[in-house]
């Protein structure tokens, strides 16, 4: 019984010496739960203001300060290939700068900006193409301009390069050369660079659109899944594919299709806000100006701001929000109103 209480004792007697010495180290510890409780909290406040979208900007007020720091005067074209650079650089100026390549916290576990960089990096791919092979060129024979040569690629680089080189470095080098473009467009002397504002030009720019929006649309009604038949049993194809599928978005790609959303809306806002500007004389024409303008203005309910802290992925007539829902339901009414606007423009 006295070898039990001896070693009782001693027991007490060594956690009395290491809780003595835990206190001793106290401080350090205390200081270094600080400074990590400090870096937590700095990250999410940084996170925060990572994950602000950027505020839309007049088309009309950037081209005319865009003349002005060049000391030109604005002609056709210069308002559209102004919109075109802005939205560009707005990828990297924006809080946070250009975060899909980021390798570093807080940038590394944000997902929201980085799918809207893509929505807007889609467009901004599809009208440098675009404007490469058809509002630059008076026809299919004509020479492409030199400089949209070298932009269109430029943008098209691999959006997640962090080294060697770096993305951004790369899209930095296609606005130069959009800067070049609408340099030697905004010179009398230089008739190698030109922009033409036609109908067929416009109309097949608006039909990618056209057909990127469609997709969009689709993926956001999928966030509640649905039972769709399939339409390409009614066209000749390789392989045999079911009569009917279920498609639903997985619960953790709603936010990311939402933002991819968002950010193709924002981009193509200011392009058709330029487009009314440089292609004014045809809209008018074809008394297609109002279709356009619902266009711009369905885009513009896109934007309008989230107020809930997540993207809520309530069902179709549920209790709670659905803002894919809602997001879909804006971007299939502008593409209707884009298939009207491209008609009214075949028209004679």
């Amino acid at each position: 019984m006295s070898g039990l209480q001896d070693q009782v004792q001693d027991t007490r007697e060594r956690m009395q010496d290491w809780w003595a010495d835990r206190k001793g180290q106290k401080g350090p510890y205390r200081f270094a739960g600080i400074i990590l409780a400090l870096v937590v909290v700095g990250l999410i406040a940084l996170g925060w203001y990572f994950s602000q979208e950027p505020e839309d900007f007049d088309v009309v007020q950037n081209a005319t300060a865009k003349a002005e720091e060049m000391g030109v005067k604005k002609v056709r074209g210069f308002t559209t290939t102004a919109t075109l650079m802005k939205v560009t650089e707005t990828l990297q100026d924006k809080p946070g700068g250009y975060l899909s390549n980021d390798v570093t916290p807080p940038g590394i576990w944000l997902d929201n900006i980085p799918n809207w960089e893509f929505g807007v990096l889609v467009q901004v791919r599809d009208f440098s193409r675009a404007l490469r092979k058809d509002f630059s060129r008076s026809q299919s024979q004509s020479t492409e301009d030199k400089d949209l040569a070298i932009a269109e690629p430029q943008l098209h680089f691999d959006a997640n390069s962090t080294f060697l080189p770096a993305t951004e470095d790369e899209y930095q080098r296609g606005v130069e050369a959009l800067q070049s473009y609408l340099t030697r467009l905004s010179d009398s002397q230089e008739q190698t660079a030109q922009f033409y504002a036609r109908a067929d030009n416009l109309r097949q720019w608006l039909f990618d659109v056209e057909t990127r929006l469609g997709s969009l649309s689709q993926r956001l009604s999928a966030s509640v899944g649905q039972r769709r038949l399939n339409e390409d049993m009614n066209t000749p194809h390789s392989t045999t594919t079911p009569d009917e599928e279920i498609v639903k978005t997985p619960w953790s790609q709603v936010d990311d299709v939402f933002y991819e959303a968002r950010g193709t809306s924002w981009a193509l806002l200011h392009l058709m806000r330029a487009i009314e500007v440089d292609f004014r004389e045809v809209l008018e024409k074809k008394n297609a100006l109002v279709g356009l303008r619902q266009i711009i203005r369905e885009l513009e309910g896109t934007q309008e701001p989230l107020w809930a802290p997540v993207v809520l992925n309530g069902s179709g007539f549920g209790i709670f929000a659905n803002h894919s829902l809602v997001m879909g339901s804006y971007i299939s009414r502008a593409n209707a109103a884009i298939l009207d606007l491209r008609e009214l423009l075949a028209q004679g």
